[in-house]
């Protein structure tokens, strides 16, 4: 067993400063001499980035589907025995999705923080706190008020909370976090990110005694099972820049659990496939932001053209995929050449057009996972298998193959099936 200060920091919707809330407090305790492990609850590339730079530690992911009951304990057992105090992150509102963020909260005994948008409101905030509890009902361990006014304010605030502790409050930001189509900018791609986590530390007005009543979570050692080295003596290329920076770490730590060694390459550094690799895996990112310099550097599609004729196996993952298709028409309208290896045209649009978890059935199980993009590809491969929606069962999203390319809008969550993931690189 492990314990730690543990709490899951929800909201009542998308919008009310989850993350900001998240990494100032993170931040925050950080400079306080903690030590502090964030993970982000349902699926999400974005935001685990900055958390990642506010905490100073990897971010992991934590799904009751997805990811799993079992593997979400492990990772909180692991981190309860580096860490001083754990924040989850939770997705949407409190109580959205199948299953919710509360769900996770109340299968694992995790005591909920709630962040409240205090901007157009005062003592209704406290009626909005007491349904956050009651409707589960979950463990409420305190509120953090975003986006408050004044002092004044926050007493107002604090008074309608009718015995729930006030753990802080955070007041309107003059310049918020850059975001584009898919949700936050990329940390790496924020000037000052450092100095911005900071202030944001410094203004978060954290009632010590408040958050130190809170209690110690205590988390049992789930039993691993091991994964048989089924890629022994095999190297996987994986793209990685700003066009292709959606990679889960949990994927990585399979790929290298089933036996790869891992050579990274970067497309818009005009790198090729590293020549030793036995296999490729392109994952998901902004290709489309990068439209005109992947078109115009031509040494990693022209390896990858090799690679693909010499048959080995290419993994392509959403903007992955994108990148392989035949061309790639931008917001603006503008068309751009990408590597052809898959026969159509990727289309970007302004309105969303896939999200959501999804799964893939495979012959060694089934695959989890999820989508998420603002493009559409036309193409007259016909689909090898489709994933079905999580958790109506609705067809979801095409699985192409083309010779050895197996390319998809689908991310798969590795740790899900590790024998399917084997296949798909051999």
């Amino acid at each position: 067993m492990a314990a730690a200060r543990i709490v899951l920091v929800a909201a009542v919707a998308s919008g009310q400063g989850k993350t900001t809330v998240t990494a100032a407090l993170a931040r925050a305790l950080v400079r306080r001499g903690q030590r502090v492990r964030v993970f982000k609850c349902g699926p999400d590339f974005l935001d685990p980035m900055l958390l990642e730079a506010a905490s100073g530690a990897p971010v992991g992911t934590l799904d009751m589907w997805m990811v799993g009951e079992d593997a979400c304990s492990q990772q909180l057992h692991a981190a309860a025995q580096q860490a001083d105090v754990i924040l989850v992150e939770g997705v949407m509102g409190l109580y959205d999705g199948t299953p919710s963020s509360a769900d996770l909260a109340r299968a694992l005994g995790i005591p909920v923080l709630a962040v409240i948008d205090a901007s157009a409101m005062a003592q209704t905030a406290g009626a909005i706190v007491h349904g956050l509890r009651d409707y589960g009902p979950v463990e409420l361990a305190g509120v953090i008020a975003n986006r408050v006014a004044s002092p004044g304010h926050a007493a107002m605030v604090a008074a309608s909370l009718r015995g729930v502790p006030l753990f802080g409050t955070l007041p309107r930001q003059t310049h918020k976090l850059p975001e584009r189509h898919l949700g936050l900018v990329q940390a790496s791609e924020i000037d000052g990110i450092d100095a911005l986590l900071d202030t944001l530390a410094q203004q978060l007005d954290f009632d010590d005694d408040a958050w130190n009543s809170l209690r110690t979570t205590t988390i049992d050692a789930v039993p691993c099972a091991p994964i048989a080295p089924l890629l022994a003596g095999k190297t996987v290329a994986i793209a990685r820049d700003a066009a292709f920076a959606f990679i889960y770490p949990a994927n990585l730590t399979v790929l290298t659990d089933l036996g790869a060694a891992i050579a990274w390459f970067s497309p818009l550094a005009g790198d090729p496939v590293p020549a030793h690799a036995d296999a490729v895996w392109l994952p998901g990112g902004y290709p489309e932001l990068h439209a005109d310099t992947l078109s115009n550097t031509t040494a990693w599609q022209t390896s990858l053209r090799a690679a693909h004729a010499a048959g080995t196996p290419i993994v392509a993952e959403c903007g992955g995929m994108m990148a392989l298709a035949g061309s790639l028409t931008d917001l603006t309208g503008a068309t751009w050449p990408m590597a052809g290896l898959l026969p159509g045209d990727v289309t970007m649009q302004t309105r969303l057009a896939g999200l959501g978890p999804q799964a893939l059935a495979t012959a060694h199980g089934q695959l989890r996972g999820h989508t998420f993009h603002y493009s559409t590809l036309a193409t007259t491969v016909p689909a090898l298998a489709h994933t079905v929606k999580n958790p109506s069962g609705v067809q979801g999203e095409a699985v192409y193959r083309a010779g050895s390319l197996t390319a998809s809008y689908f991310h798969a969550w590795f740790p899900s099936c590790p024998t399917a993931v084997a296949a798909m690189f051999t």
